[in-house]
């Protein structure tokens, strides 16, 4: 679906508000791709990520899937408005295991308060992207 950003300079802004996610920073999480009502989240597997069957953290998993849609939700805020996350359902689909993350936020429907996005995680190994989680999240837009 093709939407309109709220402020044309959403691009700078979405990058300016993740170079302040210092939790993203720490796990290693890298912004991709900005679009419109999307945004991709890249990160290389470590193993201080993992849990203990050395695959990568649920939790790990699921902050990806909550940031790549809060970020795609933010792309369409209005100048000076904020992104809260009010709910969010994560459905785990295969083990996260490969040399990386890559995570896909894509917004479903942008209201005026709530807008509702899609987030999946696929674990990737050479050239091959497996889908590792799917989820679903509500948004609160928080104006000031």
């Amino acid at each position: 679906m093709a939407f309109i950003p709220r402020n044309p300079d959403y691009e700078a802004v979405v990058q300016e508000s993740y170079a302040r996610q210092t939790f993203m920073l720490h796990l290693g999480a890298e912004l991709g791709e900005i679009a419109p009502g999307h945004c991709t989240l890249h990160l290389k597997a470590r193993n201080e990520l993992t849990q203990q069957n050395g695959f990568l953290h649920g939790g790990v998993v699921v902050s990806l899937a909550d940031v790549a849609g809060g970020y795609a939700a933010f792309s369409l805020s209005e100048a000076g408005a904020d992104i809260l996350t009010v709910e969010i359902k994560i459905n785990y689909l295969a083990p996260a295991s490969g040399e990386a993350l890559i995570a896909r936020g894509e917004v479903i429907k942008s209201g005026r308060t709530l807008t509702i996005v899609r987030s999946e995680v696929f674990a990737v190994e050479g050239s091959v992207e497996t889908l590792c989680a799917a989820g679903q999240s509500s948004l609160m837009t928080r104006r000031p």
